[in-house]
This record gives structure tokens, sequence and C-alpha cells, in this order.
């Protein structure tokens, strides 16, 4: 492991619900998914509520009876519907950025932050929508489903820290969900809420979030600040 670096600054952005919004791909795939097992889909707050988990835990948490075969179906499913709706729609290929994402990666990138990536999409997805997008460059370390547990687990957020050698203190996870504010937490890292996304200011609050943003424009100052009481 790098000796952490007091110089270095680091943001952690999540991706679904904070830098695209893919919510009509993921509840497509979700219909789909239950659809194919023979069970209600879930209404599509309750499938918006659990983005950012892996798939297993999602289905677990949607379907709290499941047997093992249920939920392995579920997770079968639900990846073969999304990838086939890619094929169809171009998947994160068209989904939206929110207002500013892309302008405050490039803003960040200059001003000197490392960036990285901590998302509970499968590595096939958030490759898709890296290159789609154009955004490879930008990003010294991406994390995703299949490099460590599923959030709220620290894993992906120390393996962050770990791959740029920056102190926990000066790194910051930017996300949409309770899940990517207590993965941080969990990690030693700062945590910002996004208001834009799938999860409740409340729950952002409640799971730790320092501050909860409204839009983009306000992150570059947050960030600044809240590295100035590290």
């Amino acid at each position: 492991m790098r000796r952490p670096d007091d110089a270095l600054r680091l943001v952690i952005f999540d991706v679904d619900g904070t830098l695209i919004d893919s919510q009509n791909f993921i509840v497509a795939a979700m219909d789909r998914a239950f659809a194919q097992v023979g069970r209600p889909a879930p209404a599509r707050e309750q499938t918006l509520g659990i983005v950012g988990l892996s798939l297993p835990e999602a289905m677990m948490v949607l379907i709290p009876d499941a047997s093992p075969d249920t939920v392995d179906g579920l997770v079968h499913h639900y990846k073969e519907s999304f990838v086939e709706l890619r094929r169809q729609t171009g998947g994160e290929a068209h989904a939206p950025f929110y207002p500013g994402a892309r302008d405050a990666i490039e803003r960040l990138d200059a001003d000197g932050w490392l960036l990285s990536i901590a998302t509970g999409k499968a590595r096939r997805g958030l490759d898709h929508m890296l290159d789609s997008h154009d955004l490879r460059r930008f990003f010294v370390g991406t994390q995703t489903a299949d490099d460590a547990p599923s959030k709220p687990h620290p894993g992906m957020v120390l393996n962050c820290l770990a791959a740029t050698g920056v102190d926990p203190r000066r790194a910051v996870m930017v996300g949409d969900t309770e899940y990517d504010i207590a993965m941080a937490r969990a990690a030693g890292a700062r945590a910002v809420g996004v208001a834009w996304g799938y999860h409740a200011r409340e729950r952002l609050a409640m799971a730790g979030a320092e501050v909860i943003v409204d839009d983009f424009a306000a992150l570059d100052g947050t960030l600044h600040a809240m590295l100035e009481t590290a």
C-alpha cells in the first residue's frame, strides 16, 4: 500500500443516480427479471431504493423471503435483460447526465483532484458507460460490484484509497444513496450527498452525509470547504 500523501485530494463518484440518470433502464430490467420468475414486479420506488447494492443483496431486499434459487434466477434474468435493453436502446450511452455532471468532472480534474468511481454496476456496464461518454481518461481508478463486496461495505472506498495513497480524511465520496454515504463513513472517508438521485435527503442525512448539495455547481466549493476542516 502506498503511504498516504497529505497533498493529494480524491473525489470518489457513484454513477447511477449521481452522474447519470439510468432509472428507466434499471426499472425496465427489473420488471423483466421478475416476470421471468413469475413474480409481480416491485413498485418503481422500491426498485430505485435498492440502486447501489450489488444484485444479490438488492434482490434479497426486494424479496426478503426469497429462496437462494429465486435470488440467483432474478440476478441472472436482470443481467440478461439489461444487456438486451442495452443492445436495443444503447443503454448507458443514451442515459442522460445530470445537469452539470460532466462539467464538474472536467473542472475537478483540471483543479488537481484525483477522481475515482465506486459503483454497484457490473464491470461490463461501467466500461460501457465510460467508453460511450469518453470519460475513462478522467478517472485514476474504478471499483465495481465485481471488485469488492456490496455497498455499504467499505471495500470499494478502501481500494480507491490504497490505489491512490490518499489519506481518507482527504477523500470524499459523492453519492445519491445511503449506501454510498455509509460506505464512505465506514472507510473513514468524507461523504457528500446529492439531492437529485434515488434516495431522499433525510436518508442521506441519517446515513451521515456531511453536506447535501442541490446541484453540481455547488460541489467544488463544498469539497474545498470540507478539506479545510480535515
